[in-house]
């Protein structure tokens, strides 16, 4: 698929739910959000449907997010059955790692191509209060279970917010020893997010070369679904990769769309710019009224966010992450 900008758009993220058994300070608040009830989540037919569909209009990658995907019941069911789809390359899934040490092996055995895990730090005090959880045991038992099953690329993202006792450098470390790579996502000015300046990539990048040395561009083969900038390190088995959407802009490359678990197609993370898919699937819609709706969508994907400016535009998302999709 071609947007109204010309960009090349092949790359569908998917969110099943918007539950978390985790409560992250720049996610939502320590109470929870207000859940969706369960009668207005897309079903695993509908999301099937669509990943068809989308497949047939030029979408050959899909991840599954949240909230926490794998609360969800049947997510390793659901990626067999993506993966099964004509045209569907690879299949990926983002996941606090909780859960994964029961899952991990249903979801290498279902085909999953690769697996994102969010780890902001490895301090047991510092995760707990980013978190407001003390499961660091768990998340780190999911990332060792992960990490036996090496036909599934492993990535660890974290989120720098600029607090000492994260220590990023522990988490890096998990590049240095294993075929891991570790990306440093910057903090989107998204919901509880924008109450976060976080750390740039500048400053990452001068912590990291003063304890391990110089970061050099990574020119390999693609590594990932979407635009992070990897830089190899000397004697590390793994990369180090950014994803810095404010500060490092890559709108003109964009080439993703988002479906929420209410199966509301998002062209662009900042605005509420998109069109409500499971409207179409539940009234009865064809395939081929599916395929006008997202073509109308794709024709007003903006051109890129505006996050810098002050002033917000009216179409502003208001949702938290865990509501759109991470």
């Amino acid at each position: 698929m071609i947007d109204r900008c010309g960009r090349k758009i092949d790359y569908l993220r998917i969110s099943v739910t918007d539950r978390c058994n985790l409560r992250r300070i720049y996610c939502m608040p320590e109470e929870g959000i207000r859940l969706t009830g369960y009668e207005m989540i897309l079903r695993d037919y509908e999301i099937l449907r669509i990943c068809r569909v989308m497949a047939e209009l030029g979408i050959t990658r899909i991840k599954i997010t949240g909230g926490e995907p794998l609360v969800r019941l049947g997510v390793p069911e659901l990626v067999r059955q993506i993966k099964e789809i004509p045209d569907i390359e690879k299949v990926t899934l983002t996941t606090n790692g909780i859960l994964l040490k029961k899952q991990m092996r249903v979801l290498a055995d279902a085909g999953l191509d690769s697996l994102n895990i969010s780890l902001d730090t490895r301090d047991r005090e510092c995760f707990r209060e980013i978190t407001r959880r003390d499961l660091l045991d768990e998340t780190l038992a999911g990332i060792e279970e992960a990490m036996k099953y090496s036909q599934v690329q492993l990535k660890l993202n974290c989120v720098p917010l600029g607090m000492q006792k994260q220590n990023l450098c522990e988490i890096v470390e998990f590049a240095q020893k294993y075929p891991v790579h570790v990306r440093f996502i910057e903090m989107m000015p998204i919901g509880y997010g924008s109450s976060f300046e976080g750390m740039s990539q500048e400053e990452i990048v001068v912590l990291l070369e003063q304890e391990y040395g110089k970061l050099i561009p990574y020119e390999g083969k693609p590594l990932g679904n979407g635009p992070c900038r990897y830089y190899s390190v000397d004697g590390f088995a793994g990369k180090i990769g950014f994803i810095s959407a404010i500060s490092h802009k890559f709108c003109n490359q964009c080439n993703r769309i988002r479906l929420t678990s209410q199966g509301y197609l998002k062209t662009c993370l900042q605005y509420t710019a998109g069109r409500d898919l499971r409207a179409v699937l539940r009234n009865g819609g064809t395939d081929d009224e599916l395929k006008d709706v997202i073509r109308a969508a794709l024709a007003e994907k903006p051109d890129g966010h505006h996050f810098t400016e002050k002033t917000k535009k009216d179409d502003t998302e208001s949702l938290c992450m865990s509501q759109i999709g991470g």
